[in-house]
């Protein structure tokens, strides 16, 4: 006969799975080096957590190929204020290799070692139809993922008119710029030329879009431009397009 009381014995000893995700890959490196590699970390969460409880953590950030999964056990909580309620958790750092393993991990993506970091490709979405823009994004993140096997990590800002274009351009640095010819306020084809014509800028690839036809194609690629595509888009061309734009394989 099944013991129900051995498997609820069993299933208590199971550590409790949190998850951490880090803005970036700068975020985590810098837990690392404060607290992580010390023995410990703090983590946001606003579950009840008795001191004692053990937890594994599963540590990621938008990039990450394969998560870091930490054991630890909690050993303070923090109830006020809200907004930072979490647990201290402490590690389980006895065995040397769990160290020395963490610690080879962490240097892989101080380096960006692309077995372990995908590709961050910073992406500016010059578009003010928000239902395109949104297409060009859920296109981008999952094509990379399919096929690219997750080895692109696609990181978008998103503007509304050309004037918006320039004010971003001239404080962000971006690797790909995305424009909609036909824009209100100023329109794309004076965004490409702003970027043709500033030295910071120039080399950047651009793929101008437009339902505009013939003309439209005729205006982008004067003005500057890469690539032209014609509305609407299918998400294939969208992918194949950043492709032969940013040398990806």
């Amino acid at each position: 006969m099944k013991d129900e009381g051995q498997d609820r014995r069993r299933a208590q000893r199971e550590p409790l799975t949190l998850k951490v995700e880090y803005t970036d890959a700068s975020q985590l490196l810098g837990d690392y080096t404060e607290n992580i590699s010390r023995g410990g970390t703090f983590v946001l969460t606003r579950r009840e957590i008795p001191v004692g409880t053990p937890v594994k953590l599963i540590l990621s950030f938008p990039g990450l190929l394969k998560p870091i999964s930490m054991g630890g056990i909690v050993k303070w909580v923090r109830g006020e204020p809200a907004e930072e309620r979490g647990v201290g958790v402490e590690f389980d750092f006895q065995d040397p290799d769990t160290a020395d393993k963490l610690s080879a991990v962490i240097k892989r993506i101080a380096v960006n070692d692309p077995d372990v970091v995908a590709k961050s490709l910073r992406v500016l979405v010059v578009e003010d139809n928000p239902h395109v823009a949104q297409l060009i994004r859920d296109g981008l993140a999952g094509g990379s993922k399919r096929e690219l096997a997750g080895k692109v990590n696609f990181l978008f800002t998103t503007v509304n008119n050309g004037r918006e274009a320039i004010e971003v351009l001239s404080v962000e640095s971006f690797d790909v710029l995305i424009v909609d010819v036909y824009m209100p306020i100023l329109d794309g084809a004076q965004v490409i030329e702003h970027v043709r014509s500033t030295p910071t800028l120039k080399a950047m690839p651009i793929v101008a879009l437009s339902a505009g036809g013939p003309g439209a194609r005729e205006k982008a690629l004067a003005a500057g431009a890469d690539f032209f595509l014609d509305k609407p888009m299918r998400l294939a061309d969208i992918l194949a397009t950043m492709r032969r734009v940013t040398g990806m394989v």
